[in-house]
């Protein structure tokens, strides 16, 4: 009959050197973990729940993170730009002004698309951003929005019955057929008169100067393009021809061949331009690909962004530049080191709002 042994107290006393490794001292001003307390009131807000987010450890502390830096972007912003009157306005376009700090936002079609289109126009209606980036979806889905509404739908329907009844999904939101068909008999007559321009003056167009036409001919104050042009906020889309907007430059262009001329290479020029005249400049970017890239790229002009939040669910193992964390962008010179970036992982719809009620809005209300 086989015995087994007990430990020794030699063994016992590695086991527990093992598992209760001494601790060093906790370093001063360390964030206690602790969420908000609902006892503490019943009336409580908004606000009062963020206030914890940043003692709560996870995506919370991120957001909080977020939060505080957007805040610090502001605040820089409305500090007066000391410099000599011929350097108060931006380079493009004419008669923008010049801020302490160029805040760029980057948002990707799917959330114009969703009903974050509403907290992105608050933003920009009230001229609290200075440079937007978006993708193709995120120029149509604002006009076509003017015009016939999307309606909630669900992930799990049936794409093949959706496409007999002439219904597009994008994950849970349905846009039918037939907003597109509103969208091209108004931005065809635009699509001329802008070709005329072009062969009787030798026009240059770029995807910015053709969506302020399209802002300001939309007249429509739940448009985030509305009031883009109406402050004269630049709108860079380098890939405009990717969508809805595409298709119609392409049938127009068929019917008027050789057709309408857009310069990306005039566009790039001139964002660039803005990073590298900036006094400081702050990233806000919601998603990735082309206009997580865009906003970076423009920054390196000038080494760097100064202040950067990311917001959005792509993983870095892959090695795209949608996943990539912000510490990625500083090897790179798109970041500076001491901007003090955060990335939020999460999906914007979740939290954008929560960030801007906690910064560009508390602003607005205070103003007011």
């Amino acid at each position: 009959m086989s015995t087994t042994p007990g430990a020794s107290q030699e063994d016992i006393a590695i086991a527990q050197g093992a598992v209760l490794v001494k601790s060093c001292k906790v370093p001063e001003g360390s964030i206690e973990i602790r969420g908000f307390d609902f006892n503490s009131t019943p009336d409580f807000s908004l606000s009062a729940v963020l206030s914890s987010y940043m003692s709560t450890g996870f995506q919370a502390t991120h957001l909080a993170k977020a939060i505080k830096e957007v805040n610090k972007m502001l605040d820089l912003r409305e500090i007066p730009l000391e410099c000599d009157e011929d350097e108060k306005k931006l380079p493009y376009p004419e008669g923008r002004d010049r801020k302490s700090c160029t805040i760029f936002l980057g948002y990707t079609s799917n959330l114009v698309t969703s009903g974050l289109r509403e907290i992105i126009r608050f933003c920009v209606q009230h001229d609290l951003v200075d440079c937007i980036v978006t993708s193709a979806g995120g120029i149509e889905e604002d006009l076509i929005k003017c015009m016939k509404p999307s309606i909630l739908g669900e992930f799990t329907a049936d794409g093949k019955e959706l496409r007999s009844r002439g219904m597009n999904r994008a994950g849970n939101v349905f846009i039918p057929n037939e907003n597109y068909c509103s969208f091209e008999d108004w931005v065809m007559p635009i699509l001329d008169e802008c070709l005329e321009k072009q062969l009787k003056e030798n026009y240059n167009w770029t995807p910015s100067k053709l969506i302020q036409i399209l802002g300001e001919r939309i007249n429509d104050e739940s448009s985030i393009l509305y009031w883009a042009a109406k402050h004269k906020i630049p709108v860079f889309c380098p890939a405009l021809t990717d969508g809805s907007l595409g298709d119609m430059m392409y049938f127009h262009s068929v019917k008027n061949a050789p057709g309408l001329r857009v310069d990306i290479v005039e566009d790039v020029r001139h964002i660039n331009t803005i990073a590298v005249k900036s006094s400081k400049t702050g990233s806000i970017i919601l998603g990735g690909g082309v206009v997580k890239h865009h906003i970076n790229n423009a920054n390196l002009m000038r080494n760097g962004s100064d202040h950067t939040v990311y917001i959005n669910t792509g993983q870095e193992f892959d090695g795209s530049d949608s996943g990539a964390q912000p510490d990625e962008a500083i090897s790179w010179g798109k970041v500076k080191p001491s901007a003090g970036a955060v990335k939020v992982h999460a999906e914007a719809t979740l939290v954008f709002p929560l960030l801007v009620a906690e910064t560009f809005a508390k602003r607005v209300h205070r103003k007011n």
